[in-house]
């Protein structure tokens, strides 16, 4: 699943042992995928059975936002205090009770509910799980397993809207929300295997321990001594909380904007309206229940796909021109996208090039901006405000996911699929030129590099260098 290289360091034993811990880890990405695939599916059989309506509906998706934004926010604090493994296997649990809330729902209530649970737990997943690897895995396997994150999530939406079309035949909206209650307690029993963070290991004073850690994930002793002198550096400036050091460092605050500011524009590049409203939007363009249904399987397939290739490419490329990329395809697949279903255009044939157009720009977002935004939030933040600069850039993606998906039924309600549509492709076109303004490229760059040029006042878009 990774690129392959001929030097030794990779099939090292401390080499596989890190990939491991890494792969469980980037699991997590599995469950915060599969819910979105799966509600997808079942909005309309929930909808029906509770007498929903548009409003409700909206709700039904984005109360999930609330709950992961309440996630997210608490994560810091919990990880920071209890460690990052204890802090994802309570996660699972949240996960496993609402999932089971919503499989037994007698009201609409129960369901909202449920979903609420679920999004505190995925919030604490996409906060705790890019961090952990961050603080875990050297900077040859950084990106590439922040990446099987995303890749994840990618998959996990596949398999949810896989999921959902077997069992949309027959109606079985119960089953499709229970789905999260199995990989939950695989998960759960996952993490006893992860170690501690080095990071949070050497902030309790637990030097023998960070060393053992060390010892057990990087090739060489110098590279031991060498992260480890880091890790003793900085937490010898002593413990400030993240808003003190908001207050004190106009630096610091310079890396949480440019955090919440990346994960704002991931939101509205327009990809959740599509990943969660999916079967509507085709079932607009005339496709039938069935025919929706396995045509999101397929464009699940090609975030999968495209999610894989991100893992080769985000070490080669590097963060900038990806990104670029990425935001480019967008732009130009809902551009067309926003022609079709602005102009009402007839027949088969418009409706497959829509189709079309929605493939390619999933895959676009699954090329760069679905794994890099995660990985560059985790990189960019110093040390000392680690916690609260990624709960800070967490926060802003769920409360922009939140009113992203919120909104999108009643705006299409209004002004139609086609000006949304270009609406959000002018908001990728406004991602290209931030990403040349402010973004830094980090490949290959140590995160103890990007911090001093971050603290020495270098360009956001030079820290890397």
């Amino acid at each position: 699943m990774f690129p392959t290289t001929a030097s030794p360091e990779h099939r090292s034993p401390t080499h596989q042992k890190a990939f491991r811990i890494g792969l469980i880890t980037a699991s997590a990405g599995l469950l915060v995928g599969l819910d979105t695939g799966l509600i997808s599916e079942a909005l309309g059989f929930i909808g029906n059975d509770f007498h929903a309506s548009i409003r409700d509906q909206e709700w039904i998706v984005s109360v999930l936002m609330i709950g992961a934004s309440v996630g997210s926010l608490g994560a810091g604090t919990f990880s920071a205090r209890f460690g990052r493994r204890l802090v994802l296997m309570m996660a699972m649990v949240l996960m496993f009770i609402g999932a089971g809330l919503c499989a037994d729902a007698f009201h609409l209530s129960q369901i909202l509910v449920g979903r609420l649970l679920i999004g505190v737990a995925i919030g604490i997943c996409t906060f705790t799980a890019p961090l952990y690897i961050s603080e875990t895995m050297s900077g040859h396997l950084r990106g590439s397993m922040v990446s099987t994150f995303s890749m994840l999530q990618s998959a996990g939406i596949l398999a949810g809207y896989l999921l959902g079309s077997i069992l949309s035949s027959g109606g079985h909206w119960r089953w499709m929300v229970s789905m999260p209650m199995l990989p939950a307690a695989l998960l759960f029993t996952g993490c006893l295997f992860l170690p501690p963070s080095p990071s949070w290991l050497i902030a309790r004073g637990q030097d023998d321990r960070v060393r053992e850690v060390l010892r057990s994930l990087r090739d060489t002793p110098a590279e031991v001594e060498q992260e480890f002198n880091s890790l003793k550096q900085e937490a010898g400036k002593g413990h400030v909380s993240g808003l003190t050091l908001l207050r004190q460092q106009p630096n610091f605050r310079r890396s949480v904007l440019l955090g919440i500011c990346l994960q704002v524009m991931q939101q509205l590049t327009g990809i959740n309206v599509v990943m969660y409203y999916m079967p509507k939007i085709l079932q607009n363009a005339q496709f039938g229940i069935s025919g929706a249904a396995w045509a999101t399987v397929l464009i699940g397939v090609i975030n999968t796909v495209v999610g894989i290739a991100a893992i080769f490419l985000v070490n080669r490329w590097g963060r900038r021109p990806l990104l670029c990329t990425s935001a480019a395809i967008m732009a130009i697949s809902l551009t067309i996208a926003a022609i079709i279903t602005g102009l009402h255009l007839p027949g088969m044939s418009a409706t497959l090039c829509l189709l079309c157009a929605l493939l390619v720009f999933v895959g676009g977002f699954g090329l760069g901006a679905g794994p890099l935004v995660w990985t560059l939030c985790s990189e960019i933040q110093p040390l000392e405000g680690r916690d609260f600069g990624v709960g800070c850039s967490t926060l802003a993606n769920w409360w922009a996911d939140w009113g992203v998906s919120n909104t999108f039924l009643s705006l299409v309600s209004v002004i139609g699929f086609g000006q949304t549509f270009a609406g959000f492709a002018f908001m990728n076109v406004v991602f290209i030129v931030f990403t040349l303004m402010f973004v830094p490229e980090t490949k290959d760059v140590s995160l103890e590099t990007i911090e001093t040029n971050l603290l020495a006042g270098k360009k956001l878009r030079d820290i890397g260098r």
